[in-house]
């Protein structure tokens, strides 16, 4: 059973830096593409950032020059660092693993961009 563990989440103030962190276990990892999405209030959920199995990395307009994504496939995680935050980074965040036909996720953090 695959489970997706965030952590990382919490309050920062305008133009600090928070770092999410997901862990993934229940299978390997090396094949999937890995992202972070989020969701705000009254909005859908949208793709951050995501990370192939070959390394290359996409990012929403929004955050770019801002967040980086990494991986460690040794450790099956994905890491989302986020820097220069807004108030309108406020959202839950989700890890996402996914390749053809299959797609998990995990429960979300709350990052809060507020002073």
């Amino acid at each position: 059973q695959v489970q997706l563990v965030e952590s990382g989440g919490g309050l920062v103030q305008p133009g600090g830096s928070l770092r999410l962190s997901c862990a993934a276990a229940g299978g390997i990892f090396i094949s999937y593409t890995m992202a972070w999405y989020r969701q705000a209030p009254g909005k859908q959920r949208e793709l951050v950032a995501a990370i192939s199995s070959s390394g290359s990395t996409n990012y929403a307009g929004s955050v770019k020059g801002r967040f980086t994504i990494s991986r460690d496939n040794a450790k099956n995680t994905v890491l989302l660092q986020m820097n220069s935050l807004k108030p309108e980074d406020t959202a839950v965040y989700y890890c996402n693993v996914q390749r053809v036909g299959e797609s998990y996720w995990g429960q979300g953090t709350q990052v809060t961009v507020s002073s």
